[in-house]
């Protein structure tokens, strides 16, 4: 079996060699990520990570394997930061509070069977001052980046309690995806 990674961060691709594990091809999806009215975080993120694997073309002898992380506060499903003031806005959401990290994974066999894991990590931040959160998006790392932080930077520091799959929040689960590669025949190294 050959492995497709479907997906343009070099974060998943370096979650995957910890475990071995060597893409065969890499491919972005394109899909439209906008949430549906009312969608709950955790139906939305296990939707993306099967639109994502689906989204691109697979041959005879080939698998798919696509992730999702989203951020939740409550049943909000909080955005990518896609601008410096939208992630000052999320940091002072997080600031002092815990959060769901909701990473998805699926993976389409060789059959065509989609079959998915969800990682639920809950993420409390320590309360941010706001000289805090000027310097953090000033150096400019949680651009693009669900919830405005990358854990595995300097946001690291601002975890004061982390419960559930670190690589999970940095953006593959690690233990779900390893089952989902092995039930797929997937060699490991």
């Amino acid at each position: 079996m050959r492995l497709v990674l479907a997906s343009s961060s070099p974060r998943r691709r370096d979650l995957l060699a910890r475990i071995g594990v060597v893409p065969d091809r890499i491919e972005a999806p394109a899909i439209d990520e906008s949430p549906r009215p009312r969608e709950l975080p955790r139906l939305y993120a296990l939707r993306l990570a099967e639109e994502k694997a689906r989204a691109v073309a697979r041959a005879g002898d080939e698998v798919v394997l696509a992730g999702d992380t989203t951020i939740a506060l409550g049943r909000r499903i909080l955005p990518p930061a896609e601008t410096e003031d939208v992630q000052r806005d999320l940091l002072c959401l997080l600031s002092g509070r815990r959060h769901h990290c909701l990473s998805a994974v699926c993976l389409i066999g060789a059959d065509g069977r989609a079959r998915t894991r969800l990682a639920d990590t809950i993420v409390t931040f320590k309360p941010l001052s706001a000289a805090e959160i000027d310097a953090y998006v000033a150096g400019g790392e949680g651009l693009g980046k669900a919830g405005g932080y990358a854990i595995q930077g300097h946001a690291e520091a601002f975890v004061r309690r982390l419960a559930g799959s670190h690589s999970g929040v940095i953006g593959l689960p690690l233990f779900e995806t390893r089952a989902l590669l092995l039930i797929a025949g997937i060699a490991l190294g």
